[in-house]
């Protein structure tokens, strides 16, 4: 009867296996008999050359609403009046929107209403200020919010 033949007789109990004479168990496999060390068997389950994923992306920001407790500003840096803009006297307001970070770090500013000479110095000094962070739900979110830059001439 072949080993590999299923049996066509009900056994009438457990006996010991005859014929495996020459095997051990390994030392990785208590009382498996027949598997030698190096054979793979301890690796079971293990996945091998496949990299963890990466991590989740950061969430993208959203636009500061009322049912947020909204960022508050802890350093404010005063813009630097561009010498040619206080020689031609100009003034006004720059109007920016800034991405702030879940740390309260503004990631970007871009300008909404702009005075051209003045553009600049507005999203230089907002890219220094501060804040403490947005909280939608008491977790802390990156922000699209609207800032202002007032530029004014002593007289």
């Amino acid at each position: 009867m072949s080993p590999n033949a299923a049996p066509t007789v009900e056994p009438s109990g457990i006996t010991a296996e005859t014929g495996l004479e020459g095997t051990r168990a390994s030392a990785a496999t208590p009382g498996v008999v027949g598997v030698e060390r190096g054979s793979g068997l301890e690796s079971i389950g293990v996945v091998q050359g496949v990299t963890a994923p990466p991590p989740p992306a950061p969430a993208p920001p959203v636009r500061l609403h009322s049912g947020m407790q909204a960022p508050v500003k802890t350093v404010h840096v005063d813009p630097i009046y561009p010498a040619i803009a206080q020689t031609a006297r100009v003034q006004g307001v720059v109007i920016l929107e800034a991405i702030i970070d879940e740390r309260g770090l503004v990631k970007s500013v871009s300008v909404l209403r702009s005075i051209p000479l003045l553009d600049r110095a507005a999203e230089d000094a907002v890219r220094q200020w501060r804040f403490t962070p947005a909280r939608l739900n008491s977790e802390a979110v990156p922000v699209v919010m609207t800032v202002t830059v007032r530029f004014t001439l002593d007289r």
